[in-house]
Order: structure tokens, then sequence, then C-alpha cells
């Protein structure tokens, strides 16, 4: 499995902008940060520990293997996340259990909610 940092990231790490400082880790797909997609689904479920968000990101597009493979994910700062897909910042304080999905209209509630874990 690459590290992260062997990862060809759509955005240079020295062109990150602080958007949404200090919000804590989450997880994100490469479909964002290595392939250039908007978040089209993202959701907040409870954090492992005080340096998690419990945030999500996804594009939504990602296939069951896709998803299984590790090796398509990593943890990044929420702000990093913010700089790909500056839409994601007026929903960070949405509660646990919230997600959003993106419609013609943009990210909209997900009347599911957050997948149970």
């Amino acid at each position: 499995m690459p590290t992260p940092s062997a990862k060809p990231f759509r955005i240079p790490a020295d062109q990150i902008r602080p958007l949404a400082p200090g919000r804590g880790g989450a997880i994100c797909t490469d479909r964002i940060t290595v392939d250039g997609c908007r978040v089209g689904y993202l959701y907040r479920t409870a954090p492992y520990n005080e340096h998690d968000s419990g945030w999500a990101f996804l594009a939504g597009d990602e296939s069951d293997a896709y998803m299984e493979d590790l090796a398509h994910h990593g943890v990044y700062d929420v702000n990093t996340i913010a700089n790909y897909d500056p839409e994601i910042i007026p929903l960070l304080d949405a509660p646990i259990g919230s997600a959003f999905i993106r419609t013609d209209a943009g990210l909209v509630p997900d009347p599911a909610g957050a997948p149970q874990e």
C-alpha cells in the first residue's frame, strides 16, 4: 500500500490554505484527493478519539471493491478536504449522525443519515 505522501495529490501541500482549521482528522477517498472529484457524499459518526472529527468524505461514485481497498483512503485534516471542496465548510458543524449528498442544488441533507456502524 502506498504511503499517503507517495500519492499524486491534486493539490500540493504548499497550496493548502487555512479555510477550516482546527477541526481534526477525517477519512477521505482518493477520488477526491488524487482524482480531484468534488465531495459527493459526506457523513459524520462519533469520533474515535480527540483527533478525529467523525467526518468521512467520498465522491459518491466509489464501488464496494474500491472502498474495500484501504489504499484508496487516507486520514486527512478536515481543512485539507475543505481546500478540495469549500462547499463542505458550512456543513462542518453538523451534529453526529448527519449526512449530505450532492444534487443539482448542491450538498443537501441525506434523509437516511449517516451509515450505522
